[in-house]
């Protein structure tokens, strides 16, 4: 990878940082506790707890996201960024550029 690639990279994972933190604002407002004397009706009440439970688990994923980035982001300069952990080849471009947390290729992934 040269450095003209590893600079829009860098800006890419930069961006999908900022939306995940912008994405985990959002999400820690939706995923607050339902109030026990909350005035709704009981189905209403069980859509809200359900509603609840889907926001706490898109929030997870979107911190876990959110960590893979920032380690991606801090590993982008090193020489061996970019190089599959399971064959040792190089990621292709676009994996990198779709998934810059990728750590492995598509075929050993699949393993």
């Amino acid at each position: 990878m040269n450095p003209a690639e590893r600079q829009a990279l860098k800006r890419i994972m930069e961006e999908a940082i900022e939306a995940q933190k912008t994405l985990i604002a959002s999400l820690a407002e939706t995923s607050k506790p339902v109030a026990p004397d909350n005035a709704i009706g009981r189905l209403s009440r069980m859509e809200a707890l359900n509603d609840r439970a889907v926001s706490e688990a898109s929030l997870n994923a979107a911190r876990h996201k959110l960590s893979r980035l920032e380690n991606a982001l801090g590993k982008v300069d090193q020489p061996d960024f970019g190089i599959c952990l399971g064959c040792d080849h190089p990621i292709p471009p676009g994996r990198i550029l779709l998934m810059p947390e990728a750590t492995r290729c598509v075929p050993c992934t699949e393993k």
